[in-house]
């Protein structure tokens, strides 16, 4: 039985408004791995006081229009909501209008990816295919095939595999567990 996501809320992280949205033209075509370089962080307690830390970076720091990414996901596989479903990114410049950006919260280049985390994220593909949120023949990418940067993290990009070969599974229309 396939799984979708469960996506903590912009509410339940107690996210601060954005100050405008832009819609995505369509389906993303691609999906941009990233990292925090942060903490790790597990769970809505020790999440909120890190998205609203980040959210606040983005805003204040780097005029943000919001938190820059669509999704983030803890540790424990939590998955909380950035900007969310059809709205445009600021995570990857030049990239932005035509894909989704998903940090993983944590530091890759010395941690690695947990097994719940990197289910969540095959989970909330799998949910943005299936709602027309992302394109079938979607493109996975680390940050750093399109900038220079180590985003997401050596660990983390070494993972990306995982992620990979189960976007196949989304295009042939397998329907088998994730």
């Amino acid at each position: 039985m396939r799984q979708t996501a469960n996506i903590v809320s912009r509410q339940e992280w107690e996210a601060a408004a954005p100050k405008q949205k832009e819609s995505l033209e369509g389906p993303a075509k691609k999906v941009v791995i990233h990292h925090t370089a942060l903490q790790s962080c597990k769970g809505l307690s020790e999440g909120k006081d890190r998205l609203q830390s980040i959210q606040r970076l983005h805003m204040k720091e780097r005029h943000f229009d919001d938190i820059g990414y669509n999704f983030l996901i803890g540790g424990d596989g939590s998955v909380f909501e950035g900007r969310g479903w059809g709205v445009m990114g600021a995570h990857t410049k030049g990239h932005n209008r035509d894909s989704l950006g998903i940090a993983f919260m944590g530091n890759f280049n010395n941690d690695t990816p947990s097994k719940e985390a990197i289910l969540s994220v095959k989970q909330l593909l799998m949910s943005g295919v299936l709602e027309g949120f992302i394109e079938p023949q979607f493109v996975l990418y680390g940050h750093r095939d399109l900038g220079a940067t180590e985003c997401p993290g050596k660990n983390l990009y070494a993972a990306l595999s995982k992620l990979r070969s189960s976007g196949k599974h989304f295009r042939e229309g397998e329907e088998g567990e994730v």
